[in-house]
């Protein structure tokens, strides 16, 4: 296709070139501001037609989860059948940094340390001839779950 010449030679002979007054053309005031600036005001209009999203929080932040270390009776009791267990005075021996759950049955005789016990773990550990040894401040360690 033939060009018919540079468009700016059309205005030869006209003094600002068909943008107005001189004035007009300088800074970014006639274009109204810098980059993205007015887009929740004067530019808005571009906003709700091509990018929605960009205002507003979407979505939402977990909660992190705070996760105890806990261990259950019938673990302390598998563990007391297979040998597994320290023996300190006729007694297995089960040391523990966390808490001490009464999930299951024991029928050993264990001395359970731990942070801290529930009620009816330190019930079945009593009533089975064990005995329940707190250490460090009554509540247990918490790790962030990853």
């Amino acid at each position: 296709m033939a060009r018919l010449g540079k468009r700016n030679r059309a205005f030869f002979g006209t003094r600002n070139h068909g943008k107005g007054n001189a004035k007009n053309r300088r800074g970014k005031g006639g274009k109204g501001g810098w980059g993205r600036a007015g887009m929740h005001k004067h530019r808005f209009s571009y906003i709700t037609a091509f990018e929605p999203d960009y205002f507003g929080v979407h979505g939402f932040a977990p909660v992190r989860k705070v996760k105890v270390k806990t261990a259950n009776l019938w673990q302390i009791e598998q563990l007391a059948v297979s040998g597994k267990l320290q023996k300190k005075g006729g007694k297995d021996c089960f040391e523990f940094e966390g808490k001490v759950l009464g999930s299951g049955k024991i029928t050993k005789p264990v001395a359970v340390k731990a942070i801290s016990f529930s009620s009816g773990a330190a019930e079945k550990i009593k009533a089975a001839g064990g005995s329940t040894e707190q250490f460090g401040q009554g509540e247990p360690r918490k790790e962030e779950k990853k």
